[in-house]
Order: structure tokens, then C-alpha cells, then sequence
């Protein structure tokens, strides 16, 4: 059982729903988003996703389109993203890290090589959302017989045809994407999120999360309420991105993380 699925069925039988909180790596620099990431499980964050920056996000919002230029900027790869989270593990073996990001910077390094630093690094799954399912041979199934969770994203234009598709070689949850764009656009409706999660759960045992267009304490409450999980991710940023203090965001993320586990 990975962190991920450990943190799922602990969750489960505490009745709660998963925060989950988004962050990019050496955002504004290397030593803030450190102390940032490590207290993250204190302000009630049960499962991080941690950021790769590149330079062509075709997902992203400007938001986390800044954050990842700022990282680059201040010198921040593949490689000291590893070992920030190696660092992170020294004083926390049990929150789960998903490494979320596009497939090139991980083709660079070799994808052999990449599931090896990843696994020592302490990650202990993957969100790689320019990489479709046609192509699990490139890394999804790879990193599932490293031990490692591959996250897919379902969005409101997965039909009934595509989503057996999605859900194959899927592990460690579902992540839907509430809203058609970029992150940080709009705001998603609770009531047409729950009838798309009941949708994808007949044809999944797999905590489903969303994410995109949350940006306050009450829409995680609401979106936790119909679904396994909340992520939040460019509201987070964007208080790094205004030159908030490491204390100040996560004072920030504790009101997000206490409105999802209100249900």
C-alpha cells in the first residue's frame, strides 16, 4: 500500500474527506517553498502535490504559469525539486508528495532514472497531464512497478466512451477537473461536480478528488461534501506570488484544509 492509499482508507475510516494543496517547487525560491511544503501537514494538508516548473504549461493558468517562471528562474530542476522533497522527508515519512507536472523535463533525465531519484526522493505518485493514456507505456506503467500511484485527470469532457479509457492503469485516486480550462479560471458548481463524481464512482473504487476554481474555505467544504477530496492549488500560489510570508500562506491553507474536513 502506497502513502497514498494508506492516507485514503485512514481518511475513510475517520469519515473525512482529503485536503489536498498544491504547490510549486522553489516558488518564490528554493528555501521559502521548503518551508512552506514542511508545513503544509501541520496546517491540516493530508496529501501534497508538489509542482515540477517548465517552461511551456499548457494547463496552467497565469498563476501557476508565474510561479513555475520564478522557480526556473531562481535555478529550480527536476533534480533540486527531488531533492526538496528528500528534504521534506527527513521530518515527515507519512504525508504523501504527488510530483505534478508535464512529461519533458522527465524524459530528459530518462525515465528509468527518474522513477529511481522519484522513489528515493519519497514521492509517492505522479500527476503527468500531458501524457494520455495511448502512451502508459511511456512512464505510467513503469512507475506503477516502481511503487509509485499515476494520477489521471478526468474533466467535465470525459464521456462515457472515454472514461473506461482514463481509469485504466489509474492508481491512488482520480483527479477531476471541475472546470473546462486552465487552473485558475472560473469557479466550479458543487451540485454539477457531485453528479459527475456519482458518474465516474459507478465505474470506480478510486477516491475521487477535484480541483480547479477553489479558492475558499466554503468551496472546499462544499466540493469535499460530494466528492473524497478538495485540491486547491492557484489560490495557494497566488498569496506566494504577492509576496505573502511562509506563515502567512499557511495560515491561508489551514482555513482551506478546516473547510474541507468540516464533512
Amino acid at each position: 500500500m502506497t502513502r497514498i492509499e494508506a492516507k485514503f482508507a485512514e481518511l475513510k475510516s475517520q469519515g473525512k474527506s482529503a485536503f489536498v494543496s498544491y504547490i510549486m517547487a522553489g516558488d518564490p525560491d528554493y528555501d521559502t517553498s521548503l518551508e512552506v511544503v514542511k508545513g503544509l501537514p501541520a496546517a491540516g494538508v493530508d496529501i501534497i502535490e508538489l509542482g515540477l516548473p517548465f517552461t511551456d504549461p499548457m494547463a496552467d493558468g497565469p498563476t501557476i504559469q508565474l510561479a513555475g517562471q520564478r522557480a526556473l528562474a531562481g535555478g529550480m530542476t527536476l533534480k533540486r525539486t527531488l531533492e526538496l522533497a528528500t528534504e521534506f522527508r527527513k521530518s515527515d515519512d507519512s504525508t504523501p508528495i504527488v510530483l505534478m507536472g508535464y512529461y519533458n523535463p522527465i524524459h530528459s533525465h530518462g525515465v528509468e532514472a527518474f522513477l529511481v531519484d522519484a522513489k528515493a526522493a519519497g514521492i509517492d505518485g505522479l500527476i503527468v497531464v500531458d501524457l494520455p493514456p495511448e502512451e502508459d507505456d511511456e512512464l505510467c506503467i513503469p512507475a506503477g512497478k516502481a511503487g509509485l500511484n499515476f494520477i489521471r485527470l478526468a474533466t467535465p469532457t470525459t464521456d462515457g466512451k472515454r472514461l473506461p479509457k482514463v481509469l485504466q492503469n489509474t492508481s491512488g485516486f482520480i483527479y477531476y477537473v471541475a472546470i473546462t480550462g486552465i487552473t485558475g479560471a472560473g469557479s466550479a458548481s458543487a451540485a454539477t461536480v457531485g453528479t459527475e463524481v456519482t458518474r465516474i464512482k459507478a465505474s470506480t473504487d478510486l477516491p475521487i478528488c477535484v480541483g480547479f476554481g477553489i479558492k475558499t474555505p466554503d468551496a472546499a467544504a462544499e466540493m469535499a461534501e460530494v466528492a473524497d477530496g478538495a485540491v486547491v492549488g492557484s489560490a495557494i500560489v497566488e498569496k506566494l506570488g504577492a509576496g505573502d510570508s511562509a506563515v502567512d500562506v499557511l495560515a491561508f491553507v489551514k482555513e482551506l484544509a478546516d473547510g474541507a474536513h468540516r464533512v
